[in-house]
Order: C-alpha cells, then sequence, then structure tokens
C-alpha cells in the first residue's frame, strides 16, 4: 500500500519536501506499535479527499497535511507514562517542520491544519494564510472524523486498532478512557461534521455508532467491574 500512495499522492507533494521526507513518513507509519494510525489511515482520507476536491480551495495543503497530522504517534512516554495525544500532534507539526521547502506561509498553513487536530470540535484558525484556509481545515478535520461513520463492523475493527496502540492499558482503564472522548462526540449539541455535504453524508452514521459503541464500552467496564 505504501507504494500505491507514494505513486499516487505523494510524488505530486514530494518536490516541496526535503530529501529523505517519504522515508522518514513511511518508517513512522510502518511502525510495529501502531495498528490504526498507519497508511491505511492515511489512504483513506486521501481518497475521501479526492472525493470532496470540490470544497478545496488548495486541496494541496489539505494532502501535505493528512501525510504529515499523524508522522509522530506514541501512546506512551518513555518512562511508561500516559502521553497526551497533543505532544503526537505537536510533535508531528514539528517534525512537518523539518522537512517542508514550501514558502512560509504555506508551511504555515499545513502546520496550523495539523495542529487543529489536538482538539477537533473546538479548533478554530487564529490566522486566514490564504482565502478559503478555514474552509480547508474544516474539511481536513471532517476527514479525520470520517471513519466514525463506518460500517459498524469496520468502526469495531478500528476499536479494536486503537486498543491494540493501548496495549499497555488495563481493558477497564482503556474503555473508560474511550467513553469519555466518545460521549462528546456522540452529544446531540455537538455538530462533529463542519462542511454540509461531509455533515449529510457522514453524520448519521457517526452518530448511530458512537451511541452504540458508548453503549457497549459501559456495558463492558460493568462486566469488569462485577469480575
Amino acid at each position: 500500500m505504501n507504494r500505491d500512495i507514494r505513486h499516487k499522492y505523494w510524488t505530486l507533494l514530494e518536490g516541496a519536501h526535503r530529501p529523505g521526507a517519504w522515508d522518514v513518513l513511511d518508517a513512522s507509519y510502518t511502525e510495529s506499535h501502531r495498528a490504526y494510525h498507519t497508511w491505511p489511515h492515511v489512504t483513506s482520507l486521501l481518497e475521501k479527499l479526492d472525493e470532496f476536491l470540490g470544497l478545496c480551495t488548495r486541496p494541496d495543503i489539505i494532502a501535505t497535511s493528512v501525510f504529515w497530522h499523524d508522522a509522530v504517534n506514541r501512546t506512551q512516554n518513555l518512562d511508561g507514562s500516559a502521553r497526551m495525544d497533543d505532544q503526537n500532534v505537536y510533535e508531528s507539526g514539528k517534525l512537518f517542520r523539518e522537512y517542508t521547502l514550501l514558502r512560509t506561509p504555506d508551511a504555515d498553513a499545513v502546520y496550523d491544519m495539523i495542529l487543529a487536530t489536538a482538539n477537533h470540535l473546538q479548533a478554530r484558525p487564529e490566522k486566514q494564510h490564504y482565502f478559503g484556509f478555514a474552509s480547508d481545515v474544516d474539511l481536513f478535520l471532517d476527514l479525520d472524523l470520517s471513519s466514525l461513520a463506518s460500517p459498524w463492523e469496520d468502526f469495531i475493527k478500528d476499536l479494536a486498532r486503537i486498543r491494540s496502540e493501548f496495549s499497555w492499558v488495563s481493558e477497564v482503564e482503556f474503555c473508560l478512557g474511550q467513553i469519555s472522548i466518545l460521549e462528546d462526540f456522540a452529544r446531540e449539541d455537538v455538530q462533529l461534521y463542519r462542511c454540509r455535504e461531509t455533515r449529510e453524508k457522514w453524520r448519521g452514521a457517526a452518530k448511530a455508532n458512537l451511541r452504540r459503541c458508548v453503549s457497549s464500552l459501559k456495558q463492558r467496564v460493568a462486566q469488569l467491574s462485577c469480575a
């Protein structure tokens, strides 16, 4: 898959990066501890970006952000403690900075787009790097949450992949952590998807999946607590 994604998508962006950028990305997305944040995740976002190209002002900026947004992804610090996800986001943005050859306004746009993934629901760009940047951020964030609207069987497989990345955490702790995250996404007053087109396509399925998953996780916690 990494060869396919390189040929289809990366070659269009490669000239805007320093030599070795692809090798860094490939090493990152094939790390042994990863199960969800891998090349298939990146590929899925890029394929969906193709579907919504009509909504983009700068699809090249969004595609570059897709490639780099999970370049760093670890659930533990070196001392074994839990690692905050915003640290992964920040370091992904920093790694992008090391390899980009984009002019400063475009590099800043990608960097801010990556950092927006630290808070999908509340993120708002502080600077308009180009006309249409805010709308491009909205689409990028929608793409990153698009898997929430997958068929239930795929949704559960994704949850299992995320569980694998947190294999060092107890089952109860993992379930409680996911409940905390997914309950916020599932709330009726939370829009979840920002663009009208993505909202119409994904919101209903995503909300149903989230409610079903939260209920299942709560049942699992109850079972474990009684064991």
